[in-house]
């Protein structure tokens, strides 16, 4: 088993270790359920990973009931209206990836004035949540910027595409890379698609051929991976040009797989969901102590090479259920 991936194999170990083991994670009034949910900000298969760990959660702990939210609307308003209703049945705790965080800023500290609320995956850090749960992206982006090292062990050009650098994820994730590549590295160009795939595979078409010259193309955000490679092959540089990318669409695996991808950053939604319910009952019960002074707990992201990929899509099928 290889370090990369032991975060991974360790969260297959727990999904299926019998239940009943947590036995202090009870609620404070004897007998009664502690109502939880989870607000998702898509419906991309990510979530399917995520609503594993909060299944999970949910074993360890029985007194646990999860509520599981898919938002089919991927708006503010389509959240609000999720929260509202959860809210208005009385459930004790909501963990919820803010689709838009600056604003739903008021909507969060409405709700946390009837419910224990955490972010996941997005947060809303100057909101009233009472924790954060999900990815340090600026870690993650220096992660991404030592791949970037490794591919180009002699320096050389690059390009970035992403959604919109107005996310703090785009945000952090680029602070990230910046701080790790060195002087022999220079960055071109940072291209935004605002989340149009078609777009997003005509900005790396015309950057190949804009800077000719350019070592590596790097993706931000999951759709990224698969149109940089998309667009690559269609220029017959696959093998030529070196491209490093975020998170684990099929295609990028695949492309990892080839090696047409020299590496992805993947996140772990699986903790995302287990650890959110797992703490909210804690919470609810009386202990806040699992709540750090920074009211920000991370998980680990995980670097899928070559060597490694087959490993982590087996682990990956048994998460979303398809073996």
């Amino acid at each position: 088993m290889t370090h990369r991936l032991s975060w991974w194999c360790v969260a297959l170990a727990v999904m299926f270790l019998a239940p009943g083991c947590n036995k202090s994670d009870t609620s404070a009034t004897a007998g009664k359920k502690i109502r939880l949910a989870f607000v998702t900000n898509n419906a991309a298969d990510f979530w399917t990973i995520c609503r594993a760990g909060c299944n999970k959660a949910a074993q360890e702990n029985p007194n646990i009931e999860v509520d599981f939210q898919i938002l089919g609307d991927a708006t503010a308003a389509g959240q609000k209206r999720v929260l509202d209703d959860l809210l208005a049945r009385g459930v004790d705790g909501i963990a919820i990836s803010p689709v838009d965080p600056a604003n739903e800023t008021p909507m969060l500290n409405d709700a946390a004035k009837h419910a224990t609320i955490f972010c996941a995956d997005s947060d809303a850090a100057d909101s009233d949540r009472a924790c954060y749960i999900g990815t340090n992206n600026v870690e993650a982006g220096a992660q991404a910027g030592g791949l970037i090292k490794e591919a180009l062990p002699n320096g050389g050009k690059i390009i970035l595409f992403v959604g919109t650098l107005d996310a703090q994820n785009a945000k952090d994730r680029l602070s990230g890379i910046k701080q790790v590549l060195g002087p022999n590295i220079q960055i071109l160009d940072v291209r935004t698609d605002e989340t149009d795939r078609a777009r997003a595979k005509a900005n790396v078409q015309d950057a190949l051929v804009k800077y000719p010259d350019v070592a590596c193309l790097v993706g931000l955000w999951s759709y990224n991976g698969p149109a940089i490679l998309n667009a690559v092959r269609d220029a017959g540089k696959n093998g030529q040009v070196k491209i490093v990318c975020f998170d684990e669409e099929d295609e990028t695996l695949a492309g990892v797989r080839s090696g047409d991808i020299y590496a992805t950053v993947v996140q772990q939604p699986f903790e995302f969901g287990r650890q959110s319910m797992l703490n909210l009952a804690k919470v609810i019960g009386g202990d806040k102590s699992v709540i750090p002074d920074t009211k920000q707990i991370f998980i680990h992201t995980l670097a899928i090479k070559k060597d490694s990929v087959d490993e982590f899509q087996t682990n990956l099928n048994k998460l979303r259920g398809r073996t």
